[in-house]
């Protein structure tokens, strides 16, 4: 098969490098033109995956247009609210070149404002064309450099989806199948907010006891969130939701864990964002999540205290408190 991998950040980079490494036809489509640039004579992304070269086979282009157009799959490797300019641009460049390809979001998150998800933003941009999502518990280094890990690809366009399911798969990388886009996008998406919330427990020191009770009520209220917005509630005991939860709340590479880290340690999350380089999608996805389930009257007190303390600038350490003070219910019904 032919792919295109739009967006040369560090999962991009990672995943067009597994990509060729299967002997797949793959262009990596920096958003720059002077980094295709820069990816072409060093063979290597030193900017966000050092230390991983880039297969000779791995082409880099600058014009999209002409590349998405030749790819059967595009895979959308950008940030949550990046996700309708990249469109925009694939829309106005592929205009003057042709078909439209799978495309499959690479993002985990929602768009502000709309609350789209981003097959929804795909769609609202590209409407006649196929859309999917592929997530789970990927470290970009991981994959990068070869080392065992499993996703989920979610798509209504079941024709082609066991087609890109074994072009994309290899000993290293098992992929499997969804139909429920909407839990898979759900999961990846909310376990940024829980990654914050566990980094604030790492920065705060309240130990093993208490992360593995966050976690544990976390997942609670990922199926609870999940199901009242139309996801399945078994999508999110996988990959897509505690796998992804798992990895991103207790990985020391997790932006959004070491975000919340900082965070719980008394640093200010607005100063924190403005100076970082690297995109955080927990902190806008918290407030993307927050209003949409206030506009849906849907409970979600981590989500909620998660939100009070990125956005108005809530101690770590009373959110916790308001937590525990809840009402004591049984297991089964909360």
């Amino acid at each position: 098969m032919n792919f295109a991998v739009v967006g040369a950040g560090a999962w991009g980079t990672a995943f067009a490098v597994h990509l060729a490494r299967l002997g797949q036809a793959t262009t990596l489509l920096p958003r720059r033109a002077e980094q295709a640039a820069a990816l072409t004579a060093a063979r290597e992304n030193a900017e966000y995956l050092p230390g991983v070269p880039l297969p000779f086979e791995l082409r880099i282009g600058s014009e999209w247009g002409p590349a998405v157009s030749a790819a059967d799959v595009a895979f959308l490797a950008c940030p949550a609210q990046a996700l309708r300019l990249t469109m925009e641009r694939i829309r106005q460049e592929r205009s003057r070149s042709g078909g439209a390809p799978l495309f499959i979001s690479l993002a985990k998150g929602l768009e502000l404002g709309t609350h789209l998800r981003p097959t929804e933003v795909v769609a609202a941009i590209e409407p006649g064309a196929d859309a999917g999502i592929l997530t789970g518990p990927t470290h970009a280094a991981d994959v990068a450099q070869g080392l065992p890990a499993a996703m989920v690809l979610a798509s209504k366009a079941q024709g082609s989806l066991a087609e890109v399911q074994s072009a994309i798969s290899s000993t290293t990388l098992r992929v499997y199948t969804s139909d429920d886009v909407a839990g898979a996008e759900f999961g990846g998406a909310l376990k940024n907010i829980y990654a914050i919330a566990a980094g604030c427990a790492d920065g705060l020191r309240l130990g093993d006891n208490a992360k593995a009770a966050l976690l544990t009520r976390a997942l609670a209220e990922m199926v609870r969130v999940g199901t009242a917005l139309g996801a399945r509630g078994e999508t999110f005991y996988g990959l897509s939701g505690f796998g992804d939860l798992v990895a991103t709340c207790h990985g020391g590479w997790s932006r959004n864990r070491e975000f919340g880290q900082r965070v719980g340690e008394g640093a200010r999350a607005g100063d924190l964002i403005a100076n970082r380089r690297t995109v955080v999608e927990g902190y806008r996805t918290t407030e993307a999540f927050f209003g949409l389930c206030s506009q849906r009257r849907v409970d979600a007190p981590i989500l909620r205290e998660v939100h009070a303390v990125l956005f108005a600038d809530k101690p770590p350490r009373d959110a916790l408190l308001a937590l525990m003070s809840r009402g004591l219910k049984e297991e089964s019904r909360v």
